[in-house]
C-alpha cells in the first residue's frame, strides 16, 4: 500500500509538471501580426486605444516581448491624444465638469529625478463657508508648505459645502489631475501624494482609502474621519496628525483613536499599514507647522501598484476597481469589501463581502504565465486554467485609469455569488 500511494503521488506531480512544461506556447507570427496591426491603428488615428479593444487582433495571445511593444504603443497614443485634449487646461490650471469649476494653483521645487518628479496634491480648509472664506483658506494653502523636489499642487474645492473635499466629483477632478500631470507633465506615478489641512484633513481621511490605489501616502493635519474606515489603507502610507487641545468636533480625541486604529491593524499585518501618528500636546487646532515634519517620512515611500496583499472596502462614492482587483462596470456597491493576496500563479481571496463577481488583472510582475492560474476562496478553487496576454487587456485597464502602471496584459472574472 505504501509503495502504490507513494507511486500515485508520484504520477500525479509528473503529470502536473508535465502539463505545466505542455502549455501551449504562443503563436510568434500571429503575436508580432497583432503588434503590427495595433501600430497601423494607433498611427494618425483619433481615439485609437479606445478602438483597439474591439478590433479582431486584439485578442491574439501575445509573447512576453509583443506585450511589452503594446504597452509602449498604446502608452504613447494615449499621451499624444491627452497634449491635444487637455494641454488647455493644464495652461489655465482650471479643471471643469459641468458647472462645476477648480482652479488650482502649482509650484515646482528642485531638479526633475531620472525617475520622474513627485506630485503632493494639498487640500484647504474652510468648509461649509462663504466663498470668501474658502478662498481665503485657498490663497493659504498656496504657501502653507515649502517642501523639497516635487510639483506642489493646491486645489480650490469646486462647492463651499462642509464635505467640500468627499464629494463625489471630486475622486473624478484628482483622477483627471493625476492623470494630465502623468502624461504631460512627467510626474512618476508612483510618487503622487495626497495632503490637506482642516476641512482638508478630513478630505484626506476620506479620499486616501477611497482612492487607495492612486496614492503613494497621505497626510492628514487636524481634520475628522467622520466614520470613514481605514482597512483600504494597507499599501498606503498615512500620517494622522492633530492638536493634542483640538477639542472642537472632538478632533483630538477621535484622532486618538483612529492613530489606535492603525496600530492595530498594523500589528496585525506587519507588512502594510505604515503610519506616522503625532497627538500634538499644548496645540491646539493650528499646530504651528509642526505637521510639515510627516512631509520627508513620507517621501521615502512610493507607491506599489501590484502588492502581494489588497485589501479593499468601498466608502463614500465607490469605484470599479483598486490595484489589480475590479468589479464589473456598476457593479460596485457601498460598504463591500474583498481581501485578496497573490502568489506565484495563485491568487487567494480570503474575504468577499457584497461582491458577486470579481476581476482579477494579471501581468509579468505578477505571474510567470507558464501554467495555470489558480483562484482560490474559502478553499473553493474558481479557477484553474492558463491565461494570456492580449492588446485587448491592455487597452482596456489603460482607458480605464490612464495610468501606465496599472495597465495589465490579462484579466480573469470569477463568481462569488452563491457562495
Amino acid at each position: 500500500m505504501r509503495v502504490d500511494y507513494f507511486a500515485r503521488i508520484g504520477v500525479a506531480f509528473f503529470l502536473a509538471a508535465g502539463l505545466a512544461r505542455a502549455e501551449k506556447p504562443v503563436d510568434a507570427k500571429a503575436s508580432s501580426g497583432a503588434i503590427e496591426e495595433l501600430a497601423k491603428l494607433l498611427k494618425g488615428q483619433e481615439g485609437g486605444v479606445a478602438k483597439a479593444g474591439d478590433q479582431p487582433f486584439a485578442s491574439v495571445p501575445l509573447s512576453k516581448e509583443d506585450s511589452a511593444r503594446a504597452r509602449t504603443l498604446l502608452w504613447d497614443a494615449h499621451v499624444d491624444a491627452l497634449r491635444k485634449e487637455r494641454a488647455l487646461e493644464l495652461e489655465k490650471k482650471e479643471l471643469k465638469e459641468g458647472t462645476l469649476v477648480m482652479p488650482f494653483f502649482t509650484k515646482t521645487f528642485g531638479e526633475k529625478p531620472a525617475t520622474g518628479r513627485s506630485l503632493w496634491i494639498s487640500m484647504h480648509g474652510g468648509g461649509g463657508a462663504p466663498a470668501r472664506v474658502n478662498d481665503s483658506q485657498y490663497e493659504n494653502q498656496k504657501k502653507l508648505y515649502q517642501p523639497a523636489e516635487r510639483i506642489y499642487l493646491a486645489p480650490r474645492a469646486p462647492t463651499n459645502t462642509w464635505n467640500l473635499w468627499h464629494e463625489g466629483h471630486i475622486d473624478r477632478f484628482f483622477a483627471r489631475l493625476v492623470e494630465d500631470f502623468v502624461a504631460l507633465e512627467g510626474v512618476n506615478p508612483d510618487r503622487v501624494y495626497i495632503m490637506g489641512y482642516s476641512a482638508g484633513g478630513d478630505g484626506v481621511y476620506q479620499m486616501a482609502p477611497r482612492m487607495a490605489d492612486w496614492w503613494a501616502g497621505a497626510a492628514m493635519m487636524a481634520g475628522h474621519p467622520n466614520g470613514v474606515s481605514l482597512l483600504s489603507l494597507r499599501n498606503v502610507p498615512f500620517a494622522l496628525q492633530v492638536g493634542a487641545n483640538d477639542n472642537a468636533y472632538n478632533r483630538a480625541k477621535i484622532g486618538a483613536e483612529y492613530g489606535e486604529q492603525l496600530g492595530k491593524l498594523r500589528k496585525e499585518d506587519p507588512k502594510g499599514y505604515e503610519n506616522f501618528v503625532r497627538i500634538r500636546e499644548g496645540k491646539g487646532h493650528w499646530m504651528n507647522l509642526e505637521d510639515k515634519e510627516a512631509l520627508p517620512w513620507l517621501a521615502k515611500f512610493s507607491r506599489n501598484p501590484v502588492p502581494d496583499r489588497v485589501v479593499w472596502k468601498q466608502t463614500g462614492a465607490t469605484h470599479d476597481r483598486s490595484y489589480w482587483l475590479a468589479v464589473p462596470k456598476g457593479k460596485a456597491k457601498g460598504g463591500a469589501l474583498v481581501i485578496a493576496e497573490r502568489g506565484e500563479n495563485r491568487i487567494n481571496i480570503t474575504k468577499a463581502e457584497e461582491v458577486d463577481q470579481l476581476i482579477i488583472r494579471l501581468d509579468d510582475r505578477m505571474i510567470p504565465f507558464n501554467g495555470p492560474l489558480v483562484v482560490e476562496h474559502n478553499g473553493k478553487v474558481l479557477h484553474n486554467a492558463p491565461v494570456t496576454r492580449t492588446i485587448g487587456t491592455l487597452a482596456k485597464t489603460l482607458a480605464e485609469r490612464g495610468d501606465p502602471k496599472l495597465m495589465f496584459d490579462a484579466e480573469v472574472m470569477v463568481s462569488l455569488a452563491g457562495k
